[in-house]
């Protein structure tokens, strides 16, 4: 569990008050994620129903960058894709500040997660992602993938004191390897043509179910926490979903029938082009060393919390190794 910053009920109240919400009734830390603070906040609204919410103060990102983030998911939730909608005041302010820092207040998406996803859950994920995708075409912001190729080149050096030989090589390696295809024509094209805002980060822990008709049948409720969103190729988003939801978690394999049935679902909604299809490996390998390295980075180079653990970096070089040991191609004519 991450707290980096206590919260209060007085000034959850406070934020609750200028935004007419209700009566808090409990106020309690979310015990998962590291990037920012979050509570969950129940609340008794004027209709004298209970209302929950997250709110979430934000550690790393700062006032200048979060309308990004904030307008994104508003954005998106009024042209109906599932995600929370942050809460606006009088004036249609949705960007606070409690305790110091600055904050925001969503709605609490109803179900759980699901850890152990089958065909049935990326099915719905990758129709949503593409849905998301496409509603986001016309958002007018723009901020880059902060995780993205600038960053990796700054952090990557800081990280190698911390590494064997072979870790150290493999991890120059492929940034290499990235900053080639950067280059590239190919992908000059995805930039262009082929992006927008992205989720970038959009694991099982991120995205919520509900039971629905049928034993095993949950229904997608909502993706969340978008605070590290960006503008950056869609491909790079369905390469990020492929490497959580779509692999056997031992060994980093792509697990080919959840791989196939999420493709086939986001393709039924926004259908890849012949460049995507061909970048793809590729892309997969991009979305491996992100997580790695910032795995890596929140290992070695950490920041005090409350409470914090650091999530495992050798998963993600497990991933990294074998998605450049065994590519993998949605079509295969394109293999």
């Amino acid at each position: 569990m991450a707290v980096f910053t206590e919260v209060s009920p007085v000034q959850a109240q406070a934020l609750l008050d200028h935004l007419h919400l209700g009566q808090l009734c409990s106020l309690r830390g979310i015990g998962a994620g590291i990037e920012n603070t979050n509570y969950f906040v129940d609340c008794t609204g004027d209709d004298g129903h209970l209302h929950r919410y997250v709110l979430t103060l934000f550690e790393r990102l700062t006032a200048e960058q979060l309308p990004f983030y904030l307008r994104l998911m508003q954005h998106l939730a009024q042209r109906g894709v599932l995600v929370p909608e942050p809460h606006a005041d009088a004036t249609g302010e949705i960007l606070f500040t409690v305790a110091g820092k600055p904050a925001a207040i969503v709605d609490r998406l109803h179900g759980g997660h699901q850890m152990a996803p089958d065909a049935f859950h990326c099915e719905q994920v990758g129709a949503t992602l593409a849905q998301m995708h496409l509603a986001g075409r016309d958002f007018p912001m723009h901020q880059p993938n902060l995780r993205g190729l600038a960053w990796w080149q700054q952090v990557v050096p800081q990280l190698l004191p911390f590494l064997d030989a072979t870790q150290a090589e493999l991890l120059t390696a492929e940034l290499r390897f990235q900053e080639q295809l950067a280059t590239s024509a190919d992908y000059a094209h995805l930039q262009a043509e082929l992006s927008g805002p992205i989720h970038a980060d959009l694991f099982r822990d991120n995205v919520m179910f509900e039971p629905g008709e049928g034993p095993g049948r949950e229904r997608l409720t909502g993706f969340f926490d978008f605070y590290f969103a960006g503008v950056d190729t869609w491909l790079f988003d369905l390469a990020v979903c492929l490497n959580d939801w779509c692999i056997d978690l031992g060994d980093g394999r792509l697990v080919e029938e959840r791989a196939a049935v999420f493709v086939a679902a986001y393709e039924r909604v926004r259908p890849l082009t012949g460049t995507e299809h061909r970048l793809l490996p590729a892309l997969l390998r991009a979305a491996a060393l992100r997580f790695w390295v910032s795995r890596l980075f929140d290992l070695h180079l950490p920041r005090e919390a409350a409470l914090l653990k650091a999530h495992d970096p050798g998963h993600f070089e497990r991933v990294l190794r074998e998605r450049i040991a065994t590519p993998w191609h949605a079509l295969k004519e394109h293999a």
